[in-house]
C-alpha cells in the first residue's frame, strides 16, 4: 500500500508542478503519461515549498521503521552481569542471514551502552548465498563515533582448510589464519609488517586467535584488535578498530569488547 501511496503522491506533485510551470515546452506536457492538468486537480495547487516537502517524505514511506531504528545499544540490551557499564549482545537467528542457515553458531561480546547497531548491506551479509557462501560476509556491526567500531565477519570453512570441523589450531598458526584473515581486518590490504602482536586464548573447548595490528592504510581505522575462531563449517573473526583520534581513550574499551567475545 505504502508503494501505491507513493506512485500516487509523486504523480499528482509531478503533474501539478509541470503544468503551472510555463518554463516546460507543451509536446513535453502531452507526451508525458503522469504529467496531468492542473485542471484535473485543483484542489493540490502546490507551491514550490509543497513540492519539496512531498518529496521529503517519500523515504520515509519507503523505508521500514523497524530497520530505519538507529537507538543506543543501552535502551534494549540488558547490562552485562560482570561489569554493568557495559551491555552484552547475544546474536541469536533473528540477527543474521547466516545464523538463520545455522551457518554460523550463536556468538556474544559486551558493548559500552551508548553505541549504536549499523546496518549491513544486503550484498555484504550473505543473504544471497546462505547457507553455501563461497567469501567472507558481514554479520554484525556496531559503532560510536568517539570510540571506535566493532563488526563480526564470518568465513567458509573451506576457504582456508579442506578439513571438516577443522579447529583454529588445524587451520595453522595465528600468523598463517590472518594472512588469510587481514583483508577483512582492514577492509582493504593486509600486510604482515602491520601485525604487531598476536596470542592465544582457550575458553573451555574452543580456541581464539589474538592479535593487535596497526594498519596506517587500512579502511576500517589505523588501530585494529581482531580475535579467530573456527566452528562448525565456519570461522568466525571478530574486529575492533578505531583512528588516531579515538585510539587513545578507547584502547581499554576496545580491548575489552574484544577479550569478551565468544562463540
Amino acid at each position: 500500500m505504502a508503494t501505491t501511496s507513493v506512485t500516487t503522491l509523486m504523480s499528482s506533485i509531478f503533474s501539478t508542478s509541470v503544468a503551472s510551470n510555463p518554463k516546460i515546452p507543451a509536446p513535453l506536457l502531452q507526451s508525458s503519461s503522469c504529467m496531468q492538468s492542473h485542471q484535473e486537480f485543483p484542489q493540490l495547487s502546490l507551491s514550490r515549498r509543497n513540492l519539496f516537502n512531498g518529496l521529503a517524505i517519500v523515504p520515509l514511506l519507503l523505508t521500514s521503521p523497524a530497520k530505519a531504528r538507529e537507538v543506543e545499544v543501552g535502551s534494549y540490551l540488558p547490562p552485562s552481569p560482570a561489569d554493568p557499564s557495559f551491555v552484552v549482545f547475544e546474536a541469536t537467528p533473528k540477527d543474521t542471514p547466516a545464523l538463520r542457515a545455522g551457518n554460523v553458531q550463536p556468538y556474544k561480546f559486551i558493548l559500552p551502552p551508548t553505541w549504536k547497531q549499523l546496518r549491513v548491506a544486503n550484498i555484504l551479509s550473505g543473504n544471497y548465498c546462505q547457507p553455501k557462501c563461497a567469501e567472507p560476509w558481514v554479520e554484525v556491526k556496531f559503532e560510536d563515533e568517539k570510540q571506535g567500531k566493532i563488526q563480526v565477519v564470518a568465513s567458509p570453512l573451506i576457504r582456508l582448510t579442506n578439513k571438516p570441523n577443522a579447529t583454529i589450531e588445524d587451520i595453522g598458526s595465528p600468523e598463517k589464519v590472518i594472512a588469510s584473515l587481514g583483508p577483512f581486518v582492514t577492509g582493504n590490504t593486509f600486510d604482515p609488517d602491520e601485525l604487531l602482536e598476536t596470542s592465544v586464548e582457550k575458553r573451555g573447548d574452543q580456541m581464539y586467535y589474538k592479535y593487535v595490528l596497526e594498519t596506517p592504510y587500512a579502511l576500517t581505522g589505523s588501530h585494529n584488535l581482531a580475535k579467530a575462531t573456527a566452528k562448525g563449517n565456519t570461522v568466525v573473526l571478530f574486529v575492533a578498530s578505531a583512528d588516531d583520534k579515538q585510539w587513545p581513550s578507547s584502547r581499554t574499551t576496545l580491548q575489552a569488547i574484544l577479550d569478551s567475545f565468544e562463540v
